[in-house]
């Protein structure tokens, strides 16, 4: 209960936050808001970037340039690598569960690529890294530009513990990439991975994103990234937050979308 008090006053501050962000835009990274919200323990960044004219806004640019842990953000490089090298199973990569418990729950249950993917099911994606390598992701790594990685590494939690390190700045970098197909991935991964990013379809505007949590690190780091098709540009987003607890986790969703309603990028 005290938990969900915390977050809820918490809530209320960081959308007064934003909403003094948003609306003065010449503020955006003004010393005395940044100041604010290291004072009251929230550590935050967002930047926003358009498709068409190119204008970006950065709130906090300093941390915005700082390199975390991406977590399963990494998820959406993971799956374009997986596909390209043919790692993720026939018949929509379906994977048998192997009766280990696993603390959340529905991990604990046979995976397809989208599920894993939905759920940030780490059994899933260290499965397909192990076919993958050390090799095939250092090279892949290389070639997209894709934040930092710290030899020498483990194959299957290079990105939960911190060997690879990406910027939120980098981050909305990668995803204008993905989106424009910069890399070399095939037109059929290209889609595959288009289809299971799909968070919310309307009239005005259509979001494609993911999350991830950063849990081994005080306070701990919320990412949320990816980016939104409007009728008129496209938008791409990342931003990563201090996590203090739990319940504080929809924040990372919250606090993106209130930004992009300020914006007018959705409506």
């Amino acid at each position: 209960m005290r938990g969900h008090f915390f977050c809820h006053h918490r809530c209320i501050f960081i959308f007064a936050i934003a909403y003094l962000f948003i609306s003065h835009p010449a503020l955006a990274d003004n010393n005395e808001i940044t100041k604010t919200t290291a004072t009251k323990g929230i550590g935050w960044t967002i930047v926003l970037s358009s498709l068409s004219n190119e204008e970006t806004f950065i709130y906090n640019e300093s941390r915005a340039a700082r390199r975390f842990s991406p977590a399963s953000t990494f998820k959406i490089l993971n799956t374009l690598v997986s596909l390209e090298e043919k790692a993720v199973p026939e018949k929509e990569g379906l994977m048998k569960w192997d009766g280990h418990q696993y603390d959340i729950q529905d991990w604990n249950q046979n995976q397809t690529l989208k599920s894993a993917f939905r759920l940030s099911c780490v059994w899933y994606f260290q499965a397909l890294a192990r076919r993958v390598g050390v090799e095939k992701y250092r090279d892949y790594l290389h070639r997209t530009a894709y934040g930092e990685l710290r030899e020498p590494f483990d194959a299957t939690s290079f990105w939960l513990d911190d060997s690879l390190q990406i910027s939120a700045i980098e981050q909305v970098e990668f995803l204008r990439n993905v989106y424009q197909r910069a890399f070399p991935f095939s037109v059929s991964n290209y889609e595959t991975l288009r289809q299971i990013m799909l968070v919310e379809s309307g009239p005005t505007f259509t979001i494609w994103a993911k999350s991830g949590w950063v849990s081994s690190v005080t306070p701990q780091i919320g990412w949320y990234v990816g980016y939104v098709e409007t009728t008129t540009d496209v938008w791409f987003f990342a931003l990563n937050m201090d996590i203090l607890s739990e319940d504080e986790l929809p924040m990372r969703q919250q606090l993106t979308k209130a930004i992009l309603q300020k914006k007018g990028i959705i409506k």
